[in-house]
């Protein structure tokens, strides 16, 4: 099977399950783990923060992050599509107390006249803003890149009223290397960033959260309160470690496969990819197919290519380090079977 489910399933290479085997270990809780303290102080290095700090996934981050920046009866401005709001459970209201302002957005891009309209008012009737909230890249825009001058000019309005900037960079290293631009120069402009190690970069689970000393000496309770203290984790930042420095130049292959097979789908198909695909995410629409979404996912899976309803009528097709040139060779020959199988 061809998985382009996500990239969420990659598995760990030989050499990551070796230095999982042979990692020095101690107890992370007491700070005595010498693996993940290598760990977060080289994820800090590489995206200019003071300080990082392990947690087990980039939702267990991003509440971290909630947690921290903000108090119970305050809101969080992010677009509607954020991925703290539609896939993390609630998380936010359940866990922080903190309520959702959701904008109309472009591609991951909230209007700056909308960010500052919803900011709140000093009023007894309602909550105050305690923080804005992007992603990049942003997911359900097809993996789209949060171009740098929006994110200057959404921080210079942050600190213009005080109020801190979240990214959720999960999948930020892809956001790098498809905008030619470096980590500092995206993270610069916010006051604390997740990114996850178990994506594309192919660690088998974990995640960074990173901001000042400050913000990650509290962030580290709010951890241990979500189950997150960890003992002899060493044996997961490992891996981590090595994908930081290994695996990070080699998206720009997962982007050109992404690109092959948008075209692929676009020339051969009913389906229509209608936006531009700029890193390793492509959202196929099937508004115009014969086949609905789920006939889509049954024709291909019987065909040995994994992949997922992600709207009403959208599939998604995920590129990563375990699909090859050769297998992407493969699915679009498969996504001409079905295509004549349509027409028939």
């Amino acid at each position: 099977m061809i998985d382009l489910r996500s990239d969420t399933i990659t598995k760990p290479s030989q050499l990551m399950r070796d230095m999982m085997a042979q990692a020095v270990v101690g107890d992370d809780v007491y700070r005595e783990d010498p693996t993940i303290n290598e760990l977060e102080q080289y994820a800090a290095q590489m995206v200019g923060k003071e300080a990082a700090l392990f947690v087990t996934s980039g939702t267990q981050g991003n509440q971290a992050a909630i947690l921290t920046h903000c108090r119970s009866g305050q809101e969080a401005i992010m677009d509607e599509d954020a991925h703290v709001f539609v896939y993390e459970g609630a998380a936010i209201s359940a866990f922080a107390g903190v309520q959702s302002k959701t904008l109309h957005h472009h591609r991951g891009q909230m209007s700056l006249d909308e960010i500052e309209e919803a900011i709140r008012a000093d009023d007894v009737h309602y909550p105050e803003t305690g923080l804005i909230w992007l992603e990049n890249t942003h997911n359900r825009s097809g993996g789209s890149v949060l171009p740098i001058d929006h994110l200057r000019e959404v921080h210079q309005l942050a600190q213009k009223h005080h109020i801190p900037v979240h990214m959720d960079g999960a999948r930020l290293f892809n956001a790098s290397i498809a905008s030619n631009t470096s980590l500092h120069e995206i993270t610069q402009y916010t006051d604390s960033v997740q990114f996850c190690l178990s994506k594309g970069l192919g660690a088998p689970v974990g995640s960074i959260l990173a901001g000042d000393q400050n913000f990650i000496d509290k962030a580290r309770k709010k951890r241990k309160m979500l189950g997150g203290g960890l003992r002899q984790a060493g044996v997961l930042a490992a891996p981590g470690l090595l994908a930081l420095k290994s695996n990070i130049q080699r998206l720009a292959d997962d982007h050109h496969h992404a690109k092959r097979l948008a075209e692929a789908i676009n020339t051969y198909t009913d389906l229509s990819v209608n936006h531009t695909v700029e890193t390793n995410i492509i959202v196929a629409d099937t508004n115009h197919s014969k086949w609905s979404a789920p006939q889509w996912v049954k024709e291909m899976a019987d065909r040995g290519v994994a992949i997922i309803q992600y709207k009403p009528k959208a599939l998604r097709f995920t590129t990563h380090l375990d699909v090859s040139s050769d297998d992407i060779e493969m699915v679009i020959e498969k996504l001409k079977e079905c295509s004549r199988k349509v027409a028939e």
